[in-house]
């Protein structure tokens, strides 16, 4: 599990520990440098055994200040190294001019880099796009051409070192030039611009990830990513957004990402008796619509449920009795019908939505779902979308104990508003994100918000937010086939029936989600999903 920060808490880290006297910018930069160098060497070991070629590309910022040292630490090690500069020398922050006069001393002269930047074949093995970092807040409308240029090296070249052949080694330091580093969005679509990015084979970014190296275009742009340790301290202004651009919540985005899986909450199973391992009522649609339920009910039994039982009309019991064995079954034709199988308070929670058809026979579904507020309640897919005429009407329905677990057009059809804000042009930084959305729905909503995607996430209406990506090593392009939501909403029912709070359920869904299509490997159909749990649980150590 690993933190990741914005670019203001970014900022702010580096200038408090600066201000306390632990360290100065000068020292920061040196370390940064440093560390692109290490993980280039560490990415490509062949570089590091003869001397190759460079070319470093240095912006206005400090970013452009890490660069001039990276060219002066490959020089250093041997390298024929070109540096350009694109700017105002004299305009560049006081760290990154001390390293730029130190580079000047080194390479004789630095290049503008407006006279080169239609330039097509670098002729050189390795690339370093050290222009723009976190800090861009606006679309760079000069450098249009040179970011595409980069982007399309990237696209259309297998590297292939041996600078004749202008194939380099990509390196972004911090992220590629143009990408929003707290939304994950390539800057641009103006009037006079359109977006322009750079991309990079690899990006070394310090202390931590920031979310657009996790959201929307971010994770595609960057390559391999990897965060090199420059000896700041965890700093308390983690826990704030220093700008207070984010309403004031805490910040806690996690990357559930880690070896060793972060959840405390599941733990192994100890009671001996399938009650106080909860009992899970999962509602289902009609006759040849009964598919997703049974696939969210098989989930929800591999992940711990200790009873779980379909509901489905009377059309379906035929069809869902000869695929049930387990998991049990009871008829449920209307509202009616689940008010009166919820009178049995051991069902503790309940999933609404796969297949169950869209309309106002759901709409009562739902809202006899949710009469129980100590009831937990997923919702997912129709039980969403039967309310895209009026979402306010499921809003004042919602609980704490509710779960809603919209894809984009789901997330678009309830919070019409929102979704325009994300989907709107990334004119200028940090701009709107994925994490800014998923927040503002759950506020509006009152309950957790799963957004799904690649990159989703997870909030709660007080802010705390966690992002489960399914990007660089934990990719799992497969995991997009029809069923894989019904089977995640399973999993969370599951979850929330063995006790789980909810954002927890979410979280950890969302997780095991991604293990499990990541143990299968390709080929991957939703039924396989759940029966790789018990594979996914051992490694987990559980």
């Amino acid at each position: 599990m690993a933190e990741l920060i914005t670019e203001a808490q970014m900022r702010a880290i580096e200038a408090e520990a600066i201000a306390s006297g632990e360290v100065t910018g000068l020292e920061l930069m040196e370390r940064a440098g440093r560390g692109v160098l290490e993980a280039i060497f560490e990415e490509w070991p062949e570089l590091a055994a003869t001397s190759h070629k460079a070319v470093v590309l240095c912006g206005p910022g400090n970013n452009g200040g890490d660069g001039f040292v990276v060219a002066r630490l490959l020089k250093e090690w041997g390298w024929e190294v070109e540096v350009f500069l694109y700017g105002d020398a004299s305009r560049l922050p006081p760290d990154a001019r001390v390293n730029y006069e130190r580079a000047r001393s080194a390479f004789k002269q630095i290049p503008q880099l407006d006279a080169y930047s239609g330039k097509k074949g670098w002729n050189c093995d390795l690339l370093v796009d050290a222009l723009f970092g976190t800090g861009l807040s606006r679309p760079i409308e000069t450098l249009g051409d040179l970011l595409w240029n980069l982007a399309d090296m990237v696209d259309s070249w297998a590297i292939e070192f041996g600078h004749e052949r202008g194939r380099p080694a990509i390196v972004a330091v911090d992220l590629p030039s143009g990408l929003c580093a707290d939304s994950g969005q390539p800057l641009g679509n103006t009037e006079s611009c359109a977006p322009s990015v750079a991309k990079a084979h690899l990006t070394v970014t310090f202390h931590a990830a920031k979310l657009g190296h996790y959201l929307a275009e971010g994770s595609r742009l960057c390559g391999n990513l990897v965060v090199k340790d420059i000896g700041l301290k965890r700093s308390g202004c983690l826990g704030n957004d220093p700008e207070g651009r984010r309403m004031g919540y805490p910040i806690s985005q996690t990357v559930t990402s880690a070896a060793v899986h972060p959840f405390s909450g599941l733990q192994k199973l100890t009671s001996t008796h399938k009650y106080n391992h909860g009992h899970a009522l999962i509602l289902s649609g009609p006759m040849g619509r009964s598919g997703a339920a049974r696939l969210a009910a098989r989930a929800a039994l591999r992940v711990g449920a200790g009873l779980v039982t379909v509901a489905a009309p009377g059309s379906a019991m035929l069809e869902c009795a000869t695929q049930l064995t387990a998991i049990m079954l009871r008829k449920c034709n209307d509202a009616d019908g689940l008010a009166a199988l919820l009178e049995d308070k051991r069902l503790n929670a309940l999933c609404l939505g796969p297949g169950l058809g869209v309309g106002e026979g759901t709409r009562a579904l739902v809202a006899a779902a949710l009469t129980d507020q100590d009831r937990a309640a997923v919702l997912d897919a129709d039980a969403l979308t039967s309310f895209a005429n009026a979402p306010e009407t499921l809003f004042v329905l919602l609980h704490a104990k509710a779960v809603l677990t919209p894809h984009a057009g789901e997330f678009a059809r309830l919070f019409p508003d929102i979704a325009e804000q994300l989907n709107a042009p990334a004119t200028k930084g940090p701009a709107y994100s994925k994490v800014d959305a998923t927040r503002a729905a759950a506020v509006r909503a009152g309950c957790i918000v799963l957004y799904k995607g690649p990159d989703t996430v997870i909030a709660d209406p007080t802010g705390r937010c966690a992002i489960s990506a399914a990007v660089y090593d934990r990719a799992a392009p497969w995991l997009a086939t029809a069923g894989s939501g019904d089977v995640l909403a399973g999993l969370i029912t599951g979850l929330l029936a063995r006790g789980l709070p909810p954002m927890q359920a979410a979280e950890t869904a969302a997780y095991l989600h991604v293990e499990a299509a990541r143990a299968f490997g390709p080929g991957l159909i939703a039924e396989d999903l759940p029966e790789m749990l018990p594979q996914v649980f051992r490694d987990m150590g559980l």
